[in-house]
């Protein structure tokens, strides 16, 4: 009789701080991801994120980069909005469409250059998102997509008072900043 193994958790580069910090882990996607921490549990910490102002490790996502000089044709034709409005810097959501235009998943689209996007792909479903991506873009012109997941990380700022608490840590005027 055979025992099934299962796999390491893998770990966010946060991880030690989120212990550190007393952080309840949980298992999450293959992911070992904080639910709460110390002290107030979930319904305080809700409370906090919708007076004031929380943040979430969101490493786990996806990141596949999209580059080349078709890189917009080849985001055009796998997503649901018009990747040509966007400006460098500029973000939309969207849909993981196939040719028939059903999902495949929800994604963020940024545009990080001229033919440079980044797709921001929800974490269970990384590796089959990139196996889609990849394929639907091969053929169709000077487009490549990379699996870039491990080379980011990500944290989401939440809350009325997101903006007040993350100014005092950066030279950009946040204010200025649109949604997306």
């Amino acid at each position: 009789m055979e025992q099934a193994t299962q796999a390491p958790l893998k770990k966010t580069p946060l991880n030690a701080r989120h212990r550190a910090s007393g952080a309840k882990m949980v298992p999450f996607g293959g992911w070992d991801m904080p639910v709460e921490y110390a002290g107030g549990g979930v319904v305080s910490e809700h409370m906090a994120v919708r007076t004031r102002a929380g943040i979430f490790d969101v490493s786990h996502m996806g990141e596949i980069e999209i580059a080349g000089k078709d890189a917009l044709a080849a985001v055009q034709r796998i997503s649901s909005n018009d990747a040509s409005k966007l400006q460098v810097g500029q973000a939309q959501y969207s849909g993981l469409l196939t040719p028939r235009g059903t999902f495949v998943d929800d994604l963020l689209v940024y545009r990080l250059a001229a033919a440079h996007f980044l797709l921001v792909v929800n974490a269970g479903n990384i590796a089959s998102d990139y196996a889609w991506i990849a394929e639907h873009i091969h053929g169709g012109g000077d487009a490549v997509a990379v699996d870039a997941s491990s080379r980011y990380a990500l944290i989401a700022l939440q809350g009325p008072e997101a903006q007040r608490t993350l100014q005092p840590l950066t030279g950009v005027d946040l204010a200025g900043i649109k949604y997306y």
